[in-house]
């Protein structure tokens, strides 16, 4: 684990949605580090549709439910209670850490599925317990859009999976300070391609220079391809996911090698 002042000063860029920013922002002060918020999404609770309502009311089809988002824990849950409750006997599955948090805060209890290696689709694809799915109802709680993946490799393994999507994600108005912010920062970190795109396309035109130039932390390979796509061309270093933990972790580590390539 780093030390408590690893950060030692550095001003780090924080772009994940304001609601969401909280526990990596206080972790980063901790660390001796200067947290600067800049939100790229905005996040829009489409959950009391009757569409959705619908769908919820009926959860007792289903043989898994998985959730793919601290977004889709929230929202999921709320709605869920307001529609029938959450069956007892119902399997719980999250694609990441962050999900498996909220799901303890919320519910009191961690899911029944989660990865065990790397945090994503692929991680979660891996458990044994999902292998052999032929007969079996998913239930995949999202927010609009995002990959495939997930649910056309359970279709292959048999399975039959709904998607219910629970919220959209809107790109949050640029900040007038935003200069000042870019000036600043010594490190942009970023939780996911989306807000890594998001955040290229807030940033005017004049400052997008400044900004591709900046050290950028990122949680996958693809986003780092994205970064490149996009002209990026300062250095990039890959936390192994989106937990604030790694992220620290990830930050401790570049900081002490000055942010290096």
């Amino acid at each position: 684990m780093p030390s408590k002042r690893s950060l030692d000063g550095r001003r780090v860029l924080v772009t994940r949605p304001a609601h969401q920013a909280e526990g990596l922002c206080r972790r980063i002060a901790q660390a001796g580090g200067v947290a600067l918020r800049l939100p790229t999404l905005e996040i829009d609770d489409c959950s009391h549709d009757p569409a959705v309502s619908e769908v919820l009311a009926r959860l007792t089809d289903y043989d898994l439910l998985i959730f793919v988002s601290p977004n889709a824990v929230r929202i999921g849950l709320r709605a869920i209670e307001a529609a029938a409750g959450l069956p007892p006997a119902l399997p719980l599955a999250t694609v990441g850490e962050g999900s498996a948090r909220a799901l303890q805060e919320v519910l009191g209890r961690g899911p029944d599925r989660l990865p065990e290696t790397r945090y994503d689709s692929e991680g979660l694809l891996a458990l044994e317990a999902l292998q052999q799915m032929a007969g079996q109802r998913v239930l995949i709680l999202r927010g609009d859009g995002g990959r495939t993946l997930l649910a056309e490799t359970l279709r292959q393994r048999g399975a039959v999976v709904d998607y219910l999507e629970l919220y959209r994600r809107v790109q949050a108005p640029t900040p007038p300070n935003i200069d000042q912010l870019l000036q600043q920062a010594e490190v942009v970190t970023t939780t996911s391609g989306e807000v890594l795109d998001k955040l290229h396309q807030l940033t005017p035109e004049r400052w997008r220079a400044l900004l591709r130039e900046k050290p950028l932390l990122v949680v996958s390979p693809r986003s780092e391809a994205l970064a490149r796509q996009l002209g990026f061309v300062g250095p990039i270093r890959l936390a192994e996911h989106a937990g604030d933990e790694a992220m620290i972790s990830a930050l401790s580590d570049w900081s002490n090698q000055g942010f290096k390539p």
